[in-house]
């Protein structure tokens, strides 16, 4: 019992309906969990990774779990949080988006202990017939009082009736799974509560819900897609670490609880420049290596603390015309117009000399001329010329 009650309170914050009627299920059998990931896009956050995280744990205390890739879902697209509809996604994008999903949470999940599923395997195969059996099970005036429907309205934006459809598509899950339990962030507590009505109503059984907290992004704001403000699962070490050390300090906190396994005792004793450095660390080593942590920590300390140069600067070659360029060619940017806007952000300094001190380079249109380093947060990278 002291594993189930670690489990339903560390990182959790509502169970509904009640903790101890879910407490007492697990103490009586291996129940049924799943947590549902829609492939909206092909990278996940570090967001993302607090629900799977407590999936793991019910996996560990050998209950069946499931990660429900949402690839019927998706084509309607949750609402949840958006003052628009989402774009509509095509089936290549499902495929191209899903394509890397397990090698990137299996830093998180074990596949030994978790099933995947999909659950277009049964929601692309439901008639007219079945829709309107699992539709006459809801409210229409429940789905449509919705607090980010009426918020749309008032300020005179659709609401779609294809959104409308997706709490039911997302709540027939919990049926044709039959679960005990569905895991998700805060703001799919109103989703995985229909599924809990659609439960009742169809299999006539119990369904709980636990809902884990969202954090904050590199800016302070609900970590998200669409805010840019990510710290991705596939982010190089040095770019996690980087995006960890500039957070704001009243941000460490939310990130030591949720996002690893350190005491929070332990973060009083430190100040806060050196608790984002064991933060930093300690999430960069979840994904990669120890070692690896450590060598990022180190550069880290000898770039910004020290200001010196990285002992092995790497090097590559561009052939642009411009600086813009020359940076997208080194892998600092994925795109010009992510030069650009990262030289016009300031967040782009070089220097031509390494005796040098860096400079902040603010004409995305300099011309390139060859051999300068430049650097981007931890990241250094020193470009020479390449003719064409």
């Amino acid at each position: 019992m002291d594993k189930i009650d670690k489990v339903l309170t560390k990182v959790v914050e509502q169970i509904l309906p009640n903790k101890e009627g879910l407490a007492k299920l697990m103490a009586s059998k291996k129940i049924r969990v799943y947590l549902g990931v829609d492939p909206t896009g092909s990278r996940l956050h570090l967001g993302h990774t607090i629900p799977l995280r407590k999936l793991q744990e019910f996996a560990d205390l050998g209950h069946e779990a499931i990660l429900l890739f949402g690839t019927g879902t998706v084509l309607t697209g949750d609402p949840s949080q958006r003052a628009q509809a989402r774009t509509k996604i095509t089936q290549e994008e499902i495929d191209k988006n899903i394509k890397t999903w397990k090698s990137q949470t299996q830093k998180i999940i074990n596949f030994d202990k978790v099933k995947i599923k999909e659950n277009g395997d049964w929601l692309l195969k439901l008639n007219l017939a079945d829709i309107i059996n699992i539709a006459s099970n809801l409210s229409a005036t429940q789905l449509f009082k919705r607090d980010m429907f009426q918020d749309r309205i008032k300020h005179g934006n659709t609401v779609w009736t294809h959104e409308m459809l997706y709490p039911m598509l997302q709540g027939y899950d919990s049926v044709a799974m039959d679960v005990d339990l569905e895991i998700g962030g805060t703001d799919q507590t109103f989703n995985m509560l229909i599924g809990r009505e659609l439960q009742k109503k169809m299999k006539n059984r119990e369904k709980f819900v636990l809902t884990t907290p969202l954090i904050s992004g590199t800016n302070d704001k609900p970590m998200s897609k669409s805010s840019g403000n990510c710290i991705w699962l596939d982010d190089s070490p040095q770019d996690i670490f980087g995006k960890i050390m500039s957070m704001a300090d009243s941000q460490i906190g939310e990130y030591w609880l949720n996002l690893t396994d350190l005491d929070p005792q332990e973060l009083k004793s430190f100040k806060p420049l050196n608790a984002k450095k064991k933060l930093a660390f300690e999430i960069v080593k979840q994904f990669y290596a120890e070692e690896i942590a450590r060598h990022t920590m180190e550069e880290f300390e000898r770039v910004f603390q020290k200001k010196m140069l990285p002992l092995n600067i790497p090097i590559t070659k561009s052939s642009g015309a411009t600086i813009s360029q020359a940076i997208l060619d080194s892998g600092l940017s994925g795109s010009i117009s992510e030069s650009k806007r990262l030289i016009q952000q300031g967040a782009i300094s070089g220097t031509i000399s390494p005796n040098k001190p860096f400079g902040k380079i603010s004409d995305p249109k300099e011309p390139f001329t060859g051999d300068i380093i430049v650097k981007k947060g931890i990241n250094i990278v020193k470009i020479t010329k390449q003719e064409k």
